[in-house]
């Protein structure tokens, strides 16, 4: 049976000793091993890993196509050409129209232009994948295609949390402590886990408290902690809520719940 270790826990153990070496290192595991002080770390399907990889791939030519499109607008804004307000469809019409006349910008914004086109139709191919598999599972508020996935291929197996509430400090999302005599102090996030589900969540978070004009018990109780914290830490609380509710959406089957009489009811 293969164990993976939690690798922060081991490097913390390992770096009591004075003179680190391999042989020292393969010491110290195992005596970890032999007293079981350690984290296990779940190891993920290989489907999980596939999504993952897709997910990674999709995210790298989005940032590719935003490098490219701000690039362009500060090159012509050096020229005193703005390009302002537009949509992915008539972003290249607009270069084109601001370059028009100007021999130099025209062979840059073309080789450009071109290469933002590739690059989109490779995005919205894996775009598309995305959607074709998590499609059926959005049932959240302001939780779509990218955030559930992203979510479902870092938890993989539902059953390793046994408890719904500790989805959120699995993923970073519970505040630091720091206690030691009459010290006590509690500061932001522990950042711990998967950083591109914690941002997800966070997106989804900014999303249900700002766009979302349907009525929930979760907006409202978000909306009050925002009266009493900050909007920072109640998109926090938010996005912390919303890993516990997939979770136990996910372990239930059950849908989402808009008010808490049809949480009472169910």
């Amino acid at each position: 049976m293969t164990t993976l270790m939690e690798t922060r826990h081991v490097n913390a153990a390992l770096s009591a000793t004075t003179v680190k070496t391999d042989r020292r290192d393969a010491r110290g595991i195992a005596q970890l091993l032999r007293m079981g002080w350690f984290r296990p770390v779940h190891a993920k399907s290989a489907g999980s890993q596939e999504v993952r990889a897709l997910l990674v791939a999709r995210k790298l030519l989005q940032h590719k196509l935003r490098d490219i499109e701000l690039s362009l607008r500060g090159i012509l804004r050096g020229f005193g050409l703005k390009v302002g307000k537009v949509t992915d469809k008539t972003f290249e019409a607009r270069i084109r129209e601001l370059v028009t006349g100007h021999p130099m910008l025209e062979q840059i914004a073309e080789a450009m232009l071109a290469a933002r086109a590739a690059l989109l139709e490779q995005f919205n191919k894996l775009h598309k994948a995305v959607l074709k598999i998590v499609r059926q599972d959005v049932t959240t508020p302001s939780v779509g295609a990218i955030v559930a996935i992203t979510y479902k291929s870092a938890l993989d197996d539902p059953g390793r949390v046994k408890k719904s509430r500790n989805a959120g400090p699995l993923f970073g999302l519970t505040p630091k402590r720091y206690q030691s005599g009459e010290t006590d102090v509690t500061g932001g996030i522990t950042r711990v886990g998967d950083e591109m589900v914690r941002t997800a969540l966070y997106e989804a978070a900014n999303v249900l408290l700002s766009r979302v004009t349907r009525f929930s018990a979760l907006k409202r109780w978000g909306l009050e902690v925002a009266k009493r914290r900050g909007l920072q830490r109640a998109k926090v609380a938010v996005a912390r809520k919303l890993a516990v509710i997939l979770h136990r959406m996910w372990i239930d089957g059950s849908t989402f719940r808009w008010t808490k009489t049809e949480a009472a009811l169910a």
